[in-house]
């Protein structure tokens, strides 16, 4: 019997990277998922590589930068699957490393629309259907080590700071309503977002980038999603508000 047997889960950000390799790994796992994020044929693509899995994918094309169309995320898992059970807030974009001085609005407003207020419109929503069915729930939130180390830019880091905030206040509200929150905080991981985020800012990669003497081998999503699952599943029933650095060690120094 798998670990997430029965259990309804929407992962956003499903559409490459952890986000991914955490809907295909619950699918192995027995859960019904709905793979959410803004790529639609990316998302096609993996509910037909998980169809002769155990558990089902099914996808919903979702931008959570948008709160409406995040009402609709958890409302489409609730009308085809009848509850919420787990989810993973895992879409999120990187800045370009700008120091404060230097950052523009339209980087620092990209950046929170997305990691920030894009995952607590998805906690808000996920909460909501949690209490409203009772029985509590499960969340796990990615954040990252540049929540507590300088491993990007002012508002990258800001805005995973507030995810980590966000993650421990939700889990000490609703303690007694049954709902765990936790958070996951990779390091370096092999994903597409180096090809899709914006040239490196000189003077910000000449600060961060002495950090990479630090940095190991770079993990594989499924290194992430294996920890996700963890957190997500029953096997961690009395983890609650913690943060699981997921980084190789990269942050002992």
């Amino acid at each position: 019997m798998g670990r997430m047997e029965g259990k309804v889960c929407i992962v956003t950000g499903a559409s490459a990277g952890i986000g991914r390799a955490t809907a295909v790994l619950f699918a192995q796992e027995g859960a019904t998922v709905l793979a959410c994020a803004r790529r639609e044929e990316l998302l096609k693509e993996l509910c037909e590589e998980c169809a002769d899995l155990p558990g089902r994918v099914e996808y919903c094309v979702t931008d959570v930068g948008d709160p409406e169309a995040v009402r609709k995320m958890v409302a489409c898992a609730v009308s085809r699957f009848g509850r919420l059970d787990a989810a993973v807030n895992d879409a999120g974009v990187m800045d370009d490393n700008t120091a404060i001085a230097d950052m523009s609005d339209e980087m620092m407003q990209q950046v929170f629309r997305t990691n920030t207020f894009g995952l607590m419109y998805c906690l808000r929503e996920e909460c909501r259907q949690f209490l409203a069915q009772g029985g509590g729930g499960t969340v796990v939130n990615i954040c990252s080590v540049g929540a507590s180390h300088q491993t990007a830019g002012a508002a990258y880091c800001a805005s995973k700071g507030a995810v980590l905030a966000v993650t421990k206040n939700t889990a000490f509200m609703y303690m007694d309503e049954g709902i765990r929150c936790n958070a996951i905080s990779p390091g370096g991981v092999v994903t597409d977002i180096p090809l899709v985020m914006p040239p490196s800012d000189e003077f910000g990669f000449g600060r961060t980038g002495k950090l990479l003497d630090f940095s190991g081998e770079l993990a594989m999503p499924e290194d992430l999603a294996d920890a996700i699952l963890f957190l997500a599943s029953d096997q961690s029933r009395y983890v609650n508000g913690e943060e699981i650095k997921c980084d190789g060690g990269w942050t002992c120094f």
